[in-house]
């Protein structure tokens, strides 16, 4: 006897992600042109940065689109995933843009070049500005993974945007230049630390890992205490997706013939504790195992 339940959170969340897309894209492309002709390498980062988060945001669109896209022969989960390799697209490209830019600053540390301090917080203020508009947007929309990940990157470009500023005016007031390529490597300190935590939790998501905010004993712990279920044995949570969290296991019930009562409590019991939707779950007679502490316990020590 086998129970399979499936539901898909809806990737249907574009409008947030394309506007946020068109307006970060735009200011990037002014931020490197204002970075460019002031000399500021803050200012280029920070561009850098916020193209990096379009093309995080462009990749999180298409890959909504391609998520919608129903399951078929060959690909009987569907296209969730599609969204795990645009992110590891994403981090990838992120690790490259932070390397160019610290090897850039540190070259900027040794050879210093005069940088226009009026125009760098000009430029910075409105980026400020606008990625407030952005996090606005965002947080507007529902907050679905993709929406999450890029109110993150965006929180970065804020942090930009605010050294940038501090560079400008500690370059227009003093006249010092190497603030502007000491804040660009913590520009970059900003966008590696995103990248990592990207790429790791798009590694997750491949290797089928037991999301970090679960644990496999305490889950197999709590089905095993249902009403009717005697133990549980065979227990596997991970992502399908980035927004779907499957659960298969084996569960060794005292009555066969009570299976649909419990299964509804096993279904209740994992939507609304652990909000786990994607379900299959094999009952097995009782008969069948002839030490059932033990199996909770393998699962426990797992």
């Amino acid at each position: 006897m086998h129970e399979h339940v499936h539901h898909r959170h809806g990737s249907g969340h574009l409008r947030p992600l394309v506007w946020s897309l068109v307006i970060t894209f735009a200011f990037a492309m002014v931020e490197a042109v204002g970075g460019w002709l002031s000399g500021s390498l803050a200012l280029m980062g920070d561009a850098g940065h916020m193209a990096t988060d379009a093309l995080a945001l462009a990749l999180g669109a298409v890959a909504a689109l391609l998520a919608q896209k129903p399951a078929d022969r060959q690909l009987s989960f569907g296209w969730g995933r599609a969204e795990v390799l645009a992110a590891i697209v994403n981090a990838v490209f992120m690790l490259l843009i932070v390397v160019g830019i610290s090897i850039a600053a540190i070259e900027r540390l040794r050879e210093p070049q005069p940088v226009q301090g009026g125009t760098v917080m000009l430029i910075a203020l409105i980026g400020l500005l606008v990625n407030v508009a952005v996090a606005w947007v965002l947080h507007r929309g529902e907050q679905t993974l993709n929406i999450r990940g890029a109110l993150l990157h965006v929180m970065g470009d804020l942090l930009g945007s605010v050294a940038a500023l501090i560079a400008g005016a500690v370059i227009y007031f003093t006249g010092w230049t190497p603030i502007d390529p000491l804040l660009s490597l913590l520009i970059c300190v900003l966008i590696l630390f995103s990248s990592l935590r990207l790429l790791r939790d798009s590694v997750d998501v491949l290797m089928e890992r037991v999301p970090r905010e679960l644990s496999l004993p305490v889950v197999g712990q709590t089905l095993a205490a249902v009403d009717g279920v005697r133990s549980v044995h065979d227990l596997h949570i991970w992502r399908l997706d980035s927004s779907t969290i499957s659960l298969s296991a084996h569960i060794v019930v005292d009555d066969l013939q009570a299976w649909p009562g419990v299964l509804e409590r096993l279904r209740e019991t994992l939507i609304k504790r652990f909000d786990i939707d994607h379900i299959t779950l094999q009952p097995e007679p009782l008969g069948e195992h002839h030490h059932p502490v033990e199996i909770i316990d393998r699962i426990s020590d797992s």
